[in-house]
């Protein structure tokens, strides 16, 4: 398997990583952790939100989580944010959705908010998109903070609640 950027950029940081395996197909990230067999709360997902009259920026959320819009726009300092269609998040990123990683556009300059809830996951490291379907890095969060410096704030419901949520 070829080696993509997002591995190289790891490698020359001299930041440890694991890569994991699925079917590369889109799954949601709850099935990617089944597949791979880890714990669904660290895989994390990479959702693109569209603030109003903003940027777009990168959410990073947990796979049982949904992304608290409200929580986001507040944490972005504007008024409303919403989520980028499929067809919106492919032509912003260049990637396919089912393979959005902030690591695969950490020179793109993406604004990135990562979900408080990874820095108490279990084992210190999370799974993330390596840009294409079918892989997934297991990084610490610690190394992804300092590699990605994104904004770390409470910005995710659980599934079950909430109004203004997007998967």
């Amino acid at each position: 398997m070829e080696k993509l950027n997002c591995m190289r950029v790891l490698e020359r940081a001299r930041i440890p990583f694991a890569m994991h395996h699925f079917a590369a197909e889109h799954l949601s990230a709850i099935e990617v952790a089944a597949q791979v067999g880890v714990d669904p709360a660290r895989v994390y997902k990479t959702l693109v939100a569209i603030p109003a009259g903003g940027k777009p920026v990168l959410a990073m959320l947990a796979a049982p989580s949904s992304l608290d819009l409200k929580s986001l726009a507040r944490v972005l300092g504007v008024k409303q944010v919403a989520m980028a269609t499929q067809a919106q998040a492919e032509s912003l990123t260049g990637l396919r959705v089912g393979g959005i990683g902030a690591l695969a556009l950490l020179s793109k300059g993406w604004r990135t908010v990562l979900d408080r809830s990874a820095l108490t996951v279990p084992q210190g490291s999370i799974l993330v998109s390596a840009g294409r379907r079918g892989i997934n890095l297991e990084i610490s969060v610690a190394d992804l903070i300092g590699l990605l410096s994104p904004i770390v704030a409470d910005v995710s419901l659980r599934q079950e609640s909430g109004e203004s949520k997007a998967r």
